[in-house]
């Protein structure tokens, strides 16, 4: 009998600290982990999300990946909460080919592309033989391609999907450029010795790049607009309807539209400019 009142004692006393410990876990923030790519989109998330979050009641952590893989990955399998790196083109090709099941839940304010030089200070200074560097991922290797098209700089096969060309689908290129595509994050690096470079926004101002030093600028179609993308399961949690309340939010625009940041330069979404044509 003693050793069933001392077992159920132990047993009771387990369970009430299963109980405390499930309690102060309950009491505990709710924490948001953010995935981002280097650049100003791990700044966006800590000046102007997360102290709305926090208002909120939740604890936000931002992780830094290296490449444009991994933030995808690491969201899908549960390490982090959501990711703000990638535009709606890149999200739906990558969720397609790799099979995950991710939601956007909004864009927001996009550094666009620029095409960046050391060596010239305008288009009309490129001869043949120059070495133009350009991301090497599928989707904004098509990208570039087409920003390269819309400067006059080559032109694209008529008979294929512009948001898949590669250089293989180059028309013609009557300048003679050499076209070298590569891991987006080292673009900024290859200025010292390419004649140019087509580099995103965000690796540009990761490498201390102004974006208005840019030769050129392209213009970002909504699909080229960042988003933020949780799994698809969260997509109708709290937690995401919070974000998107926040990003929605005066407090975020206030960021965004403050000259002490670098967003202003960034090209809005429609939601955003619609709301300022009310």
């Amino acid at each position: 009998m003693g050793r069933r009142l001392g077992f159920r004692a132990a047993f009771g006393a387990l369970l009430l600290a299963c109980g405390l410990s499930s309690a102060l876990a309950n009491s505990s923030p709710h924490t948001i982990v953010f995935g981002v790519a280097p650049g100003p989109y791990g700044d966006m998330v800590k000046q102007a999300i997360a102290p709305s979050l926090k208002e909120k009641g939740y604890k936000v952590v931002v992780r830094e990946f290296s490449d444009y893989v991994q933030p995808n990955m690491a969201l899908s399998n549960g390490s982090i909460d959501a990711n703000l790196f990638q535009h709606s083109l890149y999200f739906d090709k990558f969720t397609a080919d790799k099979g995950l099941k991710l939601t956007k839940l909004i864009a927001v304010p996009t550094a666009g592309m620029g095409f960046y030089s050391h060596k010239i200070k305008s288009l009309d200074e490129l001869k043949k033989g120059d070495i133009v560097t350009l991301s090497n991922d599928p989707t904004n290797l098509a990208r570039g391609l087409r920003f390269l098209a819309s400067l006059d700089l080559i032109t694209i096969k008529e008979n294929i999907d512009p948001t898949k060309a590669s250089e293989r689908d180059i028309a013609s290129n009557p300048k003679g450029l050499v076209f070298k595509p590569l891991e987006a994050a080292q673009l900024p690096r290859t200025l010292d010795s390419a004649t140019a470079a087509l580099v995103n926004g965000n690796f540009a101002i990761a490498a201390g790049l102004d974006l208005s030093t840019a030769i050129k600028q392209e213009h970002l179609d909504e699909n080229l607009k960042n988003i933020i993308a949780v799994r698809s399961e969260d997509a109708d949690k709290p937690f995401a309807k919070d974000i998107v309340e926040v990003v929605k939010s005066p407090a975020y625009r206030a960021v965004i539209d403050s000259p002490d940041h670098v967003y202003g330069a960034f090209q809005k979404p429609d939601w955003m400019t619609a709301a300022d044509k009310k």
